[in-house]
């Protein structure tokens, strides 16, 4: 992001940037192999059955013969972006029984 050598000091080059001086010096990690492998695996069981959820797939991850924990598929659906498909609240929609009911004024 923000070479090494350069002319400019690195604050100055960060304030021009407009980010954190902190944040200049972050190099990210890359991702191991046995999370890759992990990953492309919960991504088939994901695309298989996208209403599972991390305690799902981790049952089906020990099915397969990887044992891991929850919070490890948790960081990794999370790194994936992906997260289980389910119905969210109904709160504009009224009660069938308010439908049909009359009032008498």
């Amino acid at each position: 992001m923000i070479q090494k050598a350069h002319k400019l000091p690195r604050t100055c080059r960060c304030e021009l940037l407009g980010i954190p001086r902190s944040s200049s010096y972050y190099q990210s990690r890359p991702v191991s192999g046995e999370d890759q492998a992990l990953m492309r695996l919960i991504d088939r069981i994901h695309m298989d059955k996208p209403f599972l959820g991390s305690r799902r797939i981790v049952d089906a991850l020990t099915e397969h013969g990887h044992k891991t924990d929850r919070k490890r598929v948790q960081c990794l659906m999370r790194l994936m972006g992906i997260q289980a498909i389910h119905p969210g609240p109904k709160t504009s929609k009224r009660h069938p029984f308010f439908l049909f009911r009359r009032y008498d004024i």
